[in-house]
């Protein structure tokens, strides 16, 4: 509109999109000003430039699209992920490839991409310690996803970063729940099966009787008597 000589403020705020519609106010007193010809010369430029950008990411899209059709079955599984769209599992197939004998466990591969033994959770146990150096490039890849999959409604990978977020903080709860998808990824590309919900409640499930018998102990050490049917007290 500015290009096409338009330069009153209140048309201008009138083109607003989205949330901008409910600050038109604000808009038209941050338009008012001279848009002169310079002004006008650089925006064309920009305008140009972004244009440009655009083909080239369509181009390199195109060019991925074909590099990746070997590997279109481990890529659509690796969508089925929580978390994980079919651009992040290019790059994961990318960054580890298809090819899981290379690594004798999942552990060992998640100890090469540098996101092991990191702060994650296993089994209702918690295992905090720095991540080591490793593959920084599938390391953004994964902690991307553990923010994405944070996101997810009724899977474990959601109810486990809700959990970590909580007492770690979402950036440590994204790199947990990366840790997480990167063991998922092995058995899914080792299986060539795709993924395996676990549900919201899974561990709460599986560490059932370590949670009662958690909170029996606490019960009893303020001198309360707790009696369980089907469960022996523990001392």
């Amino acid at each position: 509109a500015l290009l096409a000589g338009v330069d009153d403020p209140k048309q201008l705020a009138e083109l607003s999109k989205g949330r901008l519609r409910n600050k038109k106010d604000e808009l038209e007193l941050a338009l008012q000003g001279l848009f002169r010809p310079h002004h006008a010369l650089l925006l064309t430029r920009i305008l140009a430039h972004i244009e440009f950008l655009e083909e080239s990411i369509t181009e390199c899209e195109a060019e991925i699209e074909v590099m990746c059709r070997p590997f279109a079955k481990e890529i659509e599984l690796l969508d089925t992920e929580p978390g994980v769209d079919k651009r992040s599992a290019q790059d994961m197939v990318a960054e580890i490839g298809v090819e899981m004998g290379q690594f004798p466990s999942h552990k060992h591969l998640c100890s090469w991409a540098g996101i092991s033994p990191g702060n994650n959770e296993s089994g209702g146990k918690r295992r905090n310690g720095r991540t080591t150096k490793g593959n920084k490039w599938l390391k953004a890849i994964l902690v991307e996803c553990g923010h994405a999959a944070g996101r997810t409604k009724n899977t474990y990978l959601g109810s486990q970063y809700a959990r970590l977020a909580s007492r770690k903080g979402k950036k440590r709860a994204a790199v947990a729940v990366g840790h997480s998808i990167l063991e998922g990824a092995y058995f899914i590309i080792r299986d060539k099966v795709p993924h395996r919900e676990l549900g919201v409640n899974y561990l709460n499930e599986i560490n059932k009787k370590h949670i009662i018998r958690h909170h029996v102990r606490r019960l009893e050490s303020l001198g309360l008597k707790v009696d369980i049917q089907g469960l022996p007290l523990v001392a």
